[in-house]
């Protein structure tokens, strides 16, 4: 899919881990050649102490998983349920691997480290399709997809180790959900990021700290070019509305973004 869209990115540390001196707990990787393109974030799980371990080994994982499917097998095959209850087995398999090679208590393992989200796109020159396991944000067209859930407690893919070690079905639930499929020539554009999105979607009318700049609608960042162009600038743009300004004899002002934000965005070239 080389030369047919093209894609920015970037990624923050939330208002909230700065100020508790933690990591970006987000990920997120990108792969791209003639036959397909896929792009995935991951969202490490906030209570986990080492999270971001997790999601930065997740999207890759996701990526390659799929990437090497793809090249043994036709295109076509990911129509099928049984081609994304494939590639979820095949990842279940290679998390348990990791976590079974840095020993301890498994339950604890798995805790503290392999608790993520994932949000990703599949494009192929036919079909294009958009896929998760947990919350995230989905702008597809310029057309907007909040997955949530009650309690702020999304499913995490590692929760289906728990039926492959027992052998049992993985529920529905702890598996790949299809959100959105489409003809690829029906995509122009399509933003994919972790829940900390929302905020900035929501700020768009909000000052950037330290200057009198807006922060500017969602749609800059697929209707600019120069986020193409530059492939640092999605990453500074975050910075501004993150950055802590003092003044003097006055109050600081504050990032905007609470969460750690993350988005991968793509547009039809």
């Amino acid at each position: 899919m080389k030369g047919q869209y093209e894609l920015a990115m970037g990624s923050i540390a939330g208002r909230e881990h700065t100020r508790l001196g933690r990591n970006n707990q987000d990920a997120l990787s990108v792969l791209s050649c003639d036959r397909f393109t896929i792009a995935v974030v991951c969202d490490g799980c906030g209570s986990g102490r080492h999270s971001e371990v997790g999601a930065k080994i997740g999207a890759r994982l996701v990526v390659e998983t799929l990437s090497n499917t793809l090249q043994d097998k036709a295109i076509a095959a990911l129509q099928y349920p049984q081609f994304w209850q494939s590639i979820h087995q095949k990842i279940l398999i290679q998390l348990q691997t990791y976590i079974k090679a840095m020993g301890g208590d498994w339950q604890q393992t798995l805790n503290d480290y392999f608790l993520f989200t994932i949000i990703g796109v599949l494009i192929t020159p036919e079909n294009t399709s958009i896929f998760s396991l947990g919350d995230g944000v989905i702008l597809l067209n310029n057309c907007l997809t909040k997955l949530e859930f009650s309690g702020n407690a999304p499913p995490y893919i590692s929760y289906g180790l728990k039926y492959l070690w027992e052998d049992r079905e993985c529920p529905q639930e702890f598996q790949f959900q299809i959100h959105q499929s489409c003809e690829t020539k029906e995509l122009n554009t399509l933003l994919i990021g972790t829940d900390g999105v929302g905020d900035l979607i929501n700020f768009g009318d909000r000052t950037l700290p330290g200057k009198l700049e807006k922060v500017g609608d969602i749609a800059q960042f697929w209707q600019d070019d120069s986020y193409f162009k530059n492939p640092d600038k999605v990453r500074r743009k975050l910075f501004l509305m993150n950055r802590e300004v003092h003044h003097s004899g006055k109050p600081k002002e504050v990032g905007l973004l609470p969460d750690d934000t993350t988005f991968i965005v793509l547009r039809k070239i």
